[in-house]
């Protein structure tokens, strides 16, 4: 069985860093799948992420609807942080550019920036 990880890359091209963001990873590939996202958890581990790829990169929305914990959100073009949000309990709504989304516990991506890269490894 393969586990597939979640690591954030920073810094200038000649010194880069990578810093492990989750260990336990899910991916939302099913339109079902997407669509239910979160919805109906009472919370996820620290290290946790779900992952929502998409065909192409468009503008893409992310709703809290019955998700009743904060959640840290990425939209990623080409594996490229575009927009980073948290995101309320029940109410939380963000927007951004993307072919990747992927949501985190609160507090998870605050070392991200707007410009870093995200990857998924085996």
């Amino acid at each position: 069985m393969t586990s597939v990880r979640l690591v954030h890359v920073s810094g200038p091209p000649d010194d880069r860093e990578s810093q492990l963001l989750a260990s336990d990873v899910d991916v939302a590939r099913s339109t079902l799948e997407q669509a239910r996202g979160l919805m109906f958890r009472r919370s996820v581990p620290d290290d946790h992420a779900l992952v929502f790829p998409f065909d192409g990169a468009e503008s893409r929305w992310l709703h809290m609807l019955f998700v009743p914990f904060a959640i840290d959100a990425l939209w990623l073009v080409d594996g490229e942080v575009t927009a980073k949000r948290r995101l309320a309990p029940f109410v939380g709504l963000g927007r951004g550019r993307a072919d990747t989304i992927v949501e985190l516990p609160a507090g998870a991506a605050d070392a991200v920036a707007v410009g870093d890269e995200i990857r998924l490894v085996d």
